[in-house]
């Protein structure tokens, strides 16, 4: 009989450590009273950075496979698990003072981010099929709850609502179609099921149907369309600390579970698969560019440029090459680091009875905080893709990977695209330098906000200019 070797617990010692400091998040916020509610928040942040210290400690230098084939240890898991941290981080650390100042600041919202992000990390390293849904489900859950945290907002609770249904939905096709690879092949090993569908000599149509509800679970996601009718009523509709989270750390698990599922245990039907995302991608691509433009709700904005950014990471993984994947994994960790940053700013300019989520709002920033224009304007511009800003190479190193496959057509496309989408995100820069505020009340925030948000500019143009070493590891991790 085979035993769990107690080495391999070693392996799960962030995850073991996470899901311990929650419960004790949870317990000891029970008897906090709100003055004392500072206790939760800091103990969520020791939670992150303890979790950090433990994942540095034992970071894989190779792949590792423990808990009878449920879990991996490997350098792509170990990179995006650092990266889910400090987005979380941010995000604990931005929704503050939001939370404060409309009565919302409670454990619950710790608490739930915390048990997210254990999803997101089970996700991340899973290797089974029943893991993957596992960190999956424990994710969405997690979410589902935190839009809907505002019970006295009936946007919040509609939103959570189509979330909910939506993502019942997304999930039991995703479900349906593991259940038919898991009927085709007879396991639920990715590294099994990818040798016995690599191995097949012809493509069974039962695969190639659980390919089609495996993408399009996966698509929904994702927000990719024509799966994205979810992203702009729940951004709109959700607490904007609610947003930031939402809108950042899950596209990191996102697209673990993309290489999971695809690339490492479909990876001989990359011919099929290779399609569907370039339809995705492309549909993606135009729909998000084309209706932004249209918005004059930053938040919605925002959400349907992730669904146009959506369309751009899936054209590093149907690259189908370690350098596609790379790229891809370099978009979706600086795609995240972008979107707190830009959700942060929402937060920033908010309120107490005010949400700073209308285009009008930004008007003369630069007039009343010309450094938070300029932070602003970092965002805004790396998110277009211009350079020196990290967007412009997270965009070119995908453009790269299209191109190598011989794939110029579907590059031409994203490039004219990004064109199109250039222009809502330079009306924004436009607002803020060139228009009379609407406002002349001082920006009140915490040192903590004030400094997190500055230094995620700072990142986001640092990683710009010397993007090398973050393109490094997301190379080392598909060798």
């Amino acid at each position: 009989m085979n035993t769990i070797q107690v080495a391999e617990f070693g392996l799960l010692l962030p995850e073991i450590f996470v899901l311990v400091m929650t419960c004790v998040v949870l317990v000891v916020d029970l008897y906090l009273t709100e003055r004392n509610r500072d206790v939760t928040y800091v103990l969520s942040l020791l939670t992150l950075a303890g979790a950090a210290l433990l994942t540095l400690g034992n970071y894989p230098s190779g792949t590792t496979v423990a808990m009878y084939g449920t879990f991996v240890h490997d350098p792509m898991g170990g990179l995006l698990k650092l990266f889910i941290y400090v987005v979380t981080a941010g995000v604990f650390i931005y929704s503050r003072s939001y939370l404060r100042d409309r009565g919302l600041y409670k454990g619950e919202y710790y608490v739930l981010g915390l048990f997210a992000m254990l999803g997101m990390m089970v996700l991340v390293s899973a290797h089974s099929f029943l893991t993957i849904y596992l960190g999956l489900e424990l994710l969405s859950l997690s979410l589902y709850a935190m839009v809907a945290f505002d019970r006295d907002s009936p946007t919040a609770s509609e939103a959570a609502m189509k979330y909910f249904v939506l993502g019942a939905l997304a999930s039991g096709m995703l479900l349906y179609g593991i259940s038919m690879l898991y009927g085709a092949t007879g396991s639920l090993d990715i590294g099994e099921v990818g040798a016995a569908v690599a191995g097949s000599e012809d493509r069974s149509i039962i695969l190639i149907f659980a390919l089609c509800f495996v993408v399009a679970g996966l698509a929904f996601k994702l927000g990719a369309v024509p799966f994205h009718m979810w992203i702009p009523d729940v951004y709109h509709g959700a607490p904007t600390s609610v947003t930031l989270f939402i809108g950042s750390a899950p596209k990191i698990a996102a697209f673990a579970m993309l290489m999971r599922l695809l690339a490492e245990s479909m990876g001989g039907l990359q011919p099929d698969w290779q399609g569907m995302l370039a339809i995705l991608a492309v549909l993606s691509l135009a729909v998000g560019n084309i209706i932004a433009i249209a918005q004059t709700n930053l938040k919605r904005m925002l959400a349907y440029s992730t669904i146009s950014h959506m369309g751009f990471l899936l054209l590093g993984v149907l690259a189908g090459t370690p350098e596609g994947y790379s790229a891809a994994m370099f978009y979706a960790v600086t795609y995240a680091l972008m979107a707190i940053g830009a959700f942060g700013m929402i937060i920033l300019l908010s309120r107490s009875g005010f949400e700073a989520e209308r285009l009008d709002d930004f008007r003369g920033l630069n007039n009343r905080s010309p450094w938070f224009a300029f932070i602003m304007l970092i965002l805004m511009f790396s998110m277009a893709g211009v350079p020196p800003t990290v967007g412009f190479y997270a965009k070119l190193s995908v453009l790269e990977a299209v191109v190598a496959i011989d794939m110029v057509w579907i590059a031409l496309v994203a490039v004219f695209f990004s064109i199109i989408g250039a222009f809502y995100y330079i009306r924004v820069v436009k607002l803020m330098y060139f228009d009379e505020s609407e406002s002349d009340e001082p920006i009140n925030v915490g040192m903590d906000m004030r400094l997190a948000i500055s230094a995620n500019g700072v990142v986001v143009l640092a990683l710009g200019l010397f993007p090398g070493a973050l393109l490094s590891l997301c190379a080392a991790a598909f060798p």
